[in-house]
C-alpha cells in the first residue's frame, strides 16, 4: 500500500495548472546540472517542483494563495520544509505565464547557491592551552 502523499502527489500530477505544466516542461527539458522533480513529496506536504541535490522545493502561487486560510497554509508549509533542511522559493503563476525564461533563470541561480555559507574564519581551537 502507498503512502497517502505519494497518492496525492500522483494525483497532482495528473492536475497540474497550465503556470505548473510550462515550468515543469521548461526544467526537465533544459541542460541546468540540476535534475528536477515535479509534484515531489516532503513529509505531508507536495511541493510543485523539487531539486533533491540543492534541496530547493519550488512552489507556483496562484492568485487564490492570497485567500482564506491560504497564507497561514502556506507559511505553515514553508517552515515545514525550512525545519527540515529544505529551502523554499515561491514563484508566482503570472511571472511563469509572462516570462517563463525568467523564472527557469531564478530557479536555477538559486539551485545553484550552497546551502550553507562557508565559515567566516577558522574553527575554533580545541583542547587545553
Amino acid at each position: 500500500m502507498l503512502r497517502p502523499e505519494v497518492l496525492l502527489a500522483r494525483r497532482l500530477r495528473r492536475e497540474m495548472s497550465l503556470p505548473e505544466v510550462l515550468l515543469w516542461e521548461h526544467l526537465r527539458g533544459q541542460k541546468t546540472g540540476f535534475k528536477f522533480r515535479h509534484q515531489h513529496p516532503i513529509g505531508p506536504y507536495v511541493c510543485d517542483v523539487y531539486s533533491a541535490a540543492s534541496k530547493l522545493a519550488v512552489e507556483v502561487d496562484g492568485e487564490f494563495h492570497g485567500r482564506g486560510d491560504r497564507p497561514q497554509r502556506d507559511t505553515d508549509r514553508d517552515q515545514f520544509f525550512e525545519q527540515n533542511g529544505h529551502r523554499v522559493l515561491r514563484v508566482a503563476a503570472s511571472d511563469v505565464l509572462r516570462d517563463i525564461e525568467a523564472v527557469v533563470t531564478m530557479i536555477v541561480s538559486s539551485a545553484a547557491r550552497p546551502l550553507h555559507q562557508p565559515a567566516a574564519g577558522p574553527p575554533p581551537r580545541t583542547g587545553e592551552d
